[in-house]
């Protein structure tokens, strides 16, 4: 007896391929664009808070630095007060627009940059440009910044890997969960990261299935080692123990042992089963896709259809 509607198939609509091509489209842009995205976003949010700011500081050193050699025409001796070009000390100066010396090479060089009609009309506006253009361009700000930016952080790495580093530490985020809204936010930017950048302190042998929680349910597990010896005794069998990632922090999960004989050797890499996990299951090695297709083509699979 037919149930009336239970059987019954869905009608195509008209835009279904339509919107199976903008689908398809989609999935194969995302990944790329999001990707871009995410590093272009790195590297503003970089730029902006760290390497600019070092920036205007270094520059603000530096033109302080410069501006010292900045003479008024005061200090001159009275028949050279006039001149546009003097020497003081051994060095060589030119007048500015504005009646101030700076030294020769700090205008001859602005004057070989910018031009005449771009010159500066002041001596601290000459010093600055010479700053910007000499010390400040940016093939020489940036590697020097990844220099300082990467000894910074192993710096960062050592003193915190040190007991009073890993100390102060410690109570930053013990003041930090203490905040109602910051610790929200804190805490899940800190499983993302520590799953990106932190190492494995767990050594995974290989990757297995087990019927959990329950028979004909399958769940990935990792092998970590040969548990317990009283337990193999009261198995009376070789067990394993198993780290059971959840989704989609695989980092966290619990630990359970079980009886070798009842895993499954999964052909797939540590990363792979990462992946499959962080991924809720959406993301499937690509030799186990192929597989399961190439299966279900030749008909080992049974379909819906073939199953009735």
């Amino acid at each position: 007896m037919d149930v009336p509607g239970f059987n019954k198939q869905k009608k195509p609509r008209l835009l279904d391929p339509f919107r199976r091509a903008v689908l398809r489209g989609l999935a194969v842009l995302l990944p790329p664009l999001l990707t871009i995205v995410i590093f272009v976003w790195v590297g503003n949010t970089v730029t902006d808070y760290l390497l600019e700011p070092m920036e205007k500081a270094t520059h603000s050193l530096l033109v302080r630095q410069f501006q010292q050699d900045v003479l008024s025409p005061q200090s001159l001796p009275a028949d050279q007060q006039q001149q546009k070009r003097v020497t003081v000390g051994g060095s060589d100066y030119r007048q500015a627009a504005d009646g101030r010396y700076v030294l020769a090479k700090y205008y001859l060089y602005v004057l070989d940059e910018v031009g005449s009609a771009r010159m500066p009309a002041t001596a601290e506006g000459i010093t600055r440009l010479y700053v910007e253009r000499k010390f400040l361009a940016r093939y020489i700000v940036v590697p020097v910044f990844l220099f300082v930016f990467l000894l910074m952080l192993y710096l960062l790495g050592k003193f915190l890997a040190a007991g009073v580093g890993r100390f102060f530490w410690m109570q930053f985020e013990r003041m930090i969960n203490r905040l109602p809204l910051v610790r929200s936010v804190y805490s899940s930017v800190k499983q993302v990261t520590d799953f990106m950048f932190s190492e494995r302190e767990i050594e995974y042998t290989r990757v297995v299935a087990i019927e959990y929680p329950r028979n004909g349910i399958w769940s990935l597990g990792m092998v970590t080692g040969e548990s317990m010896l009283d337990i193999r005794c009261a198995a009376n069998e070789p067990v394993l123990s198993l780290l059971i990632p959840t989704s989609p922090m695989p980092f966290t999960g619990f630990t359970m042992t079980v009886k070798k004989s009842e895993t499954v050797d999964l052909n797939i890499t540590i990363d792979q089963a990462f992946q499959f996990i962080v991924s809720c299951g959406v993301v499937v090695p690509p030799h186990q896709l192929v597989a399961a297709l190439a299966d279900q083509q030749q008909g080992s699979v049974p379909t819906l259809e073939g199953s009735k």
